[in-house]
């Protein structure tokens, strides 16, 4: 049986974990806040782009198939995960989504954003080309996107790359988050061509003086940035779900230990106060006898 000191120590310790626990819940979901409005800014900037394509594309359509790669060289993807711990399976669930299809580890380009991620991919017997760790804050995420497109540029020109996914974690449902998969190079040529075909939305219709294949690339890239900005958004949106997830778990798990200990502790106090109440009551009874039985002469 645990002493009283032993208890007391067990549920001040129980006591200073449950407050680091509740901190990070809070931190989570301040993160949580703030990545879904930085996809949400995302909005306006994607539509602009957007609506510059369909500029582009109105007089070019024809010519979509020069610009873009052909065959499939070579495939490269990147899988986003974390580099901090404490959110369950969040990286081993990513990197089993994208480890499933059939893949050769000698023919696969993998960037891993997240050390956890790299370690998993690691551990699946897969080389990972090139590791980027996670932006600290929020301003952060748009050095991190930049950092990663001058690499891809990189595979492109030397590793014949023609094609690139990414794979990552999407909030779902606002509570709740689920692996993702999204081909992002070469875009997509049939929707690429229904913007040349969709209608100009104002009776203003803008025109550009630049030459066309530098516009057009200059918005392939924009595109690709905004793409990789908010996979990015969503996965650490993801990241602290998955924590916060744990951290409501690991908060149930305290208190209920807690309210173990207290009723322990309780127990044990009240069965030491009876102890020391028989043990007045015997020595006011032993006393009694004392006093009242006659001292023989």
């Amino acid at each position: 049986m645990q002493s009283s000191e032993e208890l007391r120590h067990k549920i001040g310790s129980a006591t200073e974990l449950l407050g680091v626990v509740r901190t990070m819940k809070t931190l989570s979901a301040v993160n949580i806040r703030q990545y879904e409005r930085a996809v949400t800014s995302l909005a306006d900037y994607t539509r602009s782009v957007t609506m510059g394509l369909q500029i582009a594309l109105r007089e070019h359509s024809m010519e979509l198939s020069e610009q873009l790669p052909r065959g499939q060289a070579r495939v490269g993807a990147i899988i986003f995960g974390s580099d901090a711990g404490l959110c369950g399976r969040f990286n081993e669930q990513i990197v089993d989504h994208a480890l499933t299809e059939p893949a050769k580890p000698e023919s696969t380009l993998l960037m891993a954003v997240g050390i956890r991620a790299d370690a998993a991919i690691t551990q699946r017997g897969f080389k990972v080309e090139k590791l980027f760790s996670l932006p600290s804050s929020l301003a952060a995420l748009t050095e991190v996107v930049q950092d990663i497109l001058l690499n891809l540029e990189a595979w492109r020109l030397e590793r014949e790359l023609s094609q690139l996914l990414l794979f990552y974690h999407r909030p779902y449902q606002r509570v709740n988050y689920r692996p993702y998969k999204q081909p992002l190079y070469p875009l997509d040529l049939d929707w690429l061509r229904s913007l040349a075909l969709r209608p100009w939305d104002s009776r203003t219709l803008p025109s550009y003086s630049m030459d066309w294949q530098d516009l057009f690339a200059g918005l392939v890239r924009e595109y690709l940035f905004v793409s990789l900005y908010r996979a990015l958004a969503e996965s650490l949106a993801s990241e602290n779900m998955a924590r916060l997830a744990a951290m409501q778990s690991a908060e149930q798990n305290i208190e209920r230990r807690l309210a173990e200990l207290g009723l322990e502790f309780n127990q044990q106090r009240q069965s030491a106060i009876t102890e020391e109440i028989l043990d007045i009551i015997a020595g006011a009874e032993a006393l009694k006898d004392s006093i009242t039985t006659p001292r023989s002469k």
